[in-house]
Formats: C-alpha cells, structure tokens, sequence
C-alpha cells in the first residue's frame, strides 16, 4: 500500500512532533447524551431515553485541531466561541489537550455553536442543534486576521475547516492563502457551500462526494463524470490537488493530468462523524512532516478507517494509527506469497484503485546487495511491486543441478519480507511471459545487462501501453560471484564445484 512504509511509520513515530499547523475554521461543541431505550412514551409514539451520562468533545474546526494534537503536532487553533458557558467549555476542553487558543475571539451577541446528540444505546435518536451562522463583521473579521498573524509565522501547514456558519468568507480565506504563500505555508481546506471560489488558490481541497456534487451541479450517481467536473474545478482555481472523499470508495486524488483512487480501508463502520476533519488533519501532518501527498493520502485512509469504527466525533491517536500500521504491516508479510490465481484477483483490485503496477522476475539465489538495490528501485517506478520467482525446478533448469542454494519456499518467505516487495508468486515454466501477460503490470523491470530486446514481454508490454525499465546492476554482486569467494575461502580444490 505504501511505497515506503517503513519511513511512514517513522514519521507517525516521530516526525510529527516540532511541527506546528494553523488551524482556522467555525468551531462548535459536540455534546452526547448517552441512555438506553427500554419503552415507548405514553405521551407520544416516541421512544423514551433513560439518561446514563453526559460527554462533551469539540466539534469542527476544533476536532481538526484535536486530531492533529493526537497525532503529535503543535497546533494554534483561530476562530470565534459565543461569550456563554458553552464557549467556555470548549476552549477548556481545546486547552486541556494543549491547543493553543490565543486566536480565539469571544463574540458578544453570538451563541456557541453546539450540537447535541441523544443516543439510545449505539442508535442515535435526535439532534438539537444551537447556531447563529452569518458572515462575521468586518471588525471582527479584521480582529481575527490580526490574531491569526501572531500565530502564522513558523507553522509548517495551515488548515482551514469551513462548515459554512459564516466564519470562513471570501476575503478571510483569500487573506489567508495569500499570506500562506508569502510564507510557503501550505494551505489545505476542508470546504462547504456551492462557491469555491473563495478557496481558489490553496495547494488542496477536500471535499466528500456530496460537497462536491453541490459545488459542480453533477448527478451524484455519476462518479466518473463528476471527477471529471472536479479536474474542471481545480484547474479553474488553480489548486494543485483535490481530494476527494468517497465513503465506502475510498478517496480519490485529481491533479493535472492524473486521477488516483485510494480503497477504502475501514474494517467496520459505526459512525462517520469527523471522519472529515481526521482526512484533513492527518493529510495536512504528514505533509507538514515532509511525506509526498500520496504517502499522505493514503495515511489519511487508514486514519479515517480507524475513526469510523468508533461512535461519536473520536480523533484519531498516534498510537492507533502506529497499531493499525505495525498490524497492516505483518499481515500484508504474512499475505504476500500468492497464488497465481489469487495474484489475479489482487492486481485487478490494484488497477481499480489507480494503482501502477511493476513486475519484475528472477531467481533471487542468496539474496544480495545487487538484488535489494534493484527491488527498491523497481518500487520507485510504481505503487505495487510483484515479484515472481523461478520454482526449484526452474531454477535448476536455468542454473544446472547445483542450483538452488536456498530452496523456493525460502525464497519466497525472504523476499517476502523486503518493504518494497507487495506480492511474490512461484512461476516454473522457462520464463514468466505468461504471467506477465495475465497480470498486465504498467512497468516491467530487468536488470541493467539486458537489452530491452532482449526481455521477455517486452513487446507484450507495448500493446497495452506498458513500458520496460532496466535498472542499473550494482557492480560485483552476483549470486555465483559471491559462491565462488565462498568456495575459494575453503581451498583452490573446491572452485570445480562452481561453473
């Protein structure tokens, strides 16, 4: 899934910390009252919830900002709270997890945005909502912009959560962009409304599918087209990157001249409340921590997978997502070693998502230097690297009768355990050509000492638009090299064994 995971796991690990995100956005307080139904009301037909107890946690631009500190980030969160008791228990909540509330204004006149939620055991009965939405004075959009400036300089990204009450109008967000840029402070927003207009300029957009539907005036069925309207949309903004979250499809990512498709990774769906907010806040960490967008993407897919499978608005943790990871991590080792038929069934799922695939082959005899340098650089030139490897039979076959000196069951299981390998598949006739043929990868990978004429499939390849890389050999290591320098240690007697 990732093309580094290791590096990924290191940076959930570590790299989070030192950096610091500006958040900017509505903010709001998510109250649940939790009870059980055990009747119907005589009073109406409707059920009656015996209160258990009471939570609290923050909502919107705030659980974006409580996802990020979960993560490890420094986080200084700008926008208004209502001068009540609501507001006040927001910025408690913000500050006893250590978000830096400085750029919060008390607004006079204007309630704490709060939603309420009554819930019946894990079913949710009613929400009551309490909101003054409305664009802001100038006034107090100038105090904001001014308190926001005291906490812009030094973040390494800036997040803004629109929710559409007002906070977020067309010169707030352009102020911000722009000075954004002035900086060289990435800018992610996670919009709302029919005009995106007021975005235009930021480095990336991420809509949910309906977001988008609204701002395009597509026909939700229609997914292709309306990703289509999407591209039409960034390009007319001038935004580098839309990321669009899909449900149960995942999320899809459209830039110039390429759309990809990330599956969705959720093992169980109870709520997706603030799965939102979790995409942006773990998408903009992971750039701010110095992970290339895909890497951060697909980052954000796990964390999202992870957030959906609990009940109520729940920021996603460091440790959740470090155990997601090391759990992904020894089941895809564990799951590598494929059947051919099964192999099928996986590179048809890869190619639905967008994903490019790379083939390469061999015997893989003594895993050496050579053969590391040449997987890892064959992962560079896509997202899922297969490998075959020639049977015992085949092996021999190729080798003579000496060969292998690791048995193909053993092979399989080291190169498994390589990073950058995804699958590893037996093959026993002379070549792999008919599995290439099967599996159709994007990019075939061979060895510097070959010709590209001279590479099995090569011209398979070209009829569905794949192309052939050769890699560069890392220069004296060879399997036989290295059992001649064995045999030789053990006496000029022994080099016959070795042809």
């Amino acid at each position: 899934m990732f093309k580094d995971l290791q590096k990924v796991v290191e940076t959930v690990e570590r790299g989070f910390y030192g950096r610091r995100v500006l958040v900017v956005g509505d903010l709001m307080l998510d109250r649940y009252l939790w009870g059980a139904v055990e009747r119907i009301s005589p009073e109406a037909p409707v059920p009656v919830v015996r209160l258990d107890h009471k939570t609290h946690v923050a909502g919107g631009a705030g659980n974006v900002a409580v996802n990020l500190r979960g993560l490890g980030c420094a986080v200084s969160l700008a926008g208004i709270v209502g001068d009540d008791e609501d507001g006040r228990q927001l910025l408690e909540l913000l500050q006893n997890v250590s978000v830096g509330t400085a750029a919060i204004l008390a607004a006079p006149g204007r309630p704490t945005i709060c939603k309420t939620r009554i819930l019946g055991g894990r079913q949710q009965m009613l929400r009551v909502d309490v909101e003054k939405a409305g664009e802001l004075s100038s006034e107090l959009q100038g105090a904001l912009l001014e308190r926001i400036e005291t906490q812009i300089s030094g973040c390494s990204a800036i997040i803004l959560s629109d929710y559409g009450k007002g906070l977020l109008s067309a010169s707030v967000c352009q102020a911000i962009i722009r000075r954004g840029r002035e900086l060289s402070i990435p800018t992610f927003v996670d919009p709302k409304g029919l005009h995106y207009e007021k975005y235009a300029g930021c480095d990336a957009i991420s809509p949910n599918r309906m977001e988008l539907v609204a701002a395009t005036s597509t026909d939700h069925s229609d997914l292709d087209l309306l990703l289509q309207k999407g591209e039409q949309l960034r390009n007319h903004l001038g935004i580098q990157s839309l990321v669009v979250t899909l449900g149960e499809l995942g999320i899809t990512l459209i830039e110039s001249g390429s759309v990809q498709r990330f599956p969705a990774l959720a093992r169980e769906v109870f709520d997706v409340s603030g799965a939102g907010d979790t995409v942006i806040a773990t998408t903009g960490a992971a750039i701010a921590a110095g992970l290339p967008l895909h890497e951060a993407i697909r980052l954000a897919n796990v964390a999202a997978g992870i957030v959906v499978g609990k009940l109520g608005t729940v920021p996603i943790s460091k440790d959740e997502l470090i155990a997601r990871l090391a759990s992904d991590r020894e089941t895809s080792q564990g799951d590598k070693i494929c059947s051919q038929e099964s192999l099928m069934k996986r590179a048809a799922q890869w190619r639905v998502s967008g994903q490019k695939i790379v083939f390469t082959n061999g015997c893989f005899d003594l895993l050496h230097v050579g053969h590391l340098a040449l997987l890892e650089q064959a992962k560079r030139e896509g997202d899922c690297l297969v490998v075959a490897l020639n049977t015992d039979r085949s092996v021999r076959s190729l080798k003579g009768s000496g060969r292998p000196i690791i048995s193909e069951d053993a092979r399989a299981r080291i190169v498994a355990a390589l990073p950058s390998v995804d699958a590893v598949v037996l093959f026993d006739e002379e070549t792999p050509l008919g599995l290439i043929r099967a599996i159709k990868p994007n990019v075939l990978v061979k060895g510097g000492d070959y010709s590209e004429e001279e590479v099995v499939g090569a011209n398979d390849m070209k009829s569905w638009g794949g192309k052939v890389s050769l890699i560069p050999l890392v220069e004296g290591s060879s399997t036989t090299e290295i059992l001649k320098r064995a045999i030789a240690s053990l006496g000029p007697e022994s080099l016959g064994l070795i042809q």
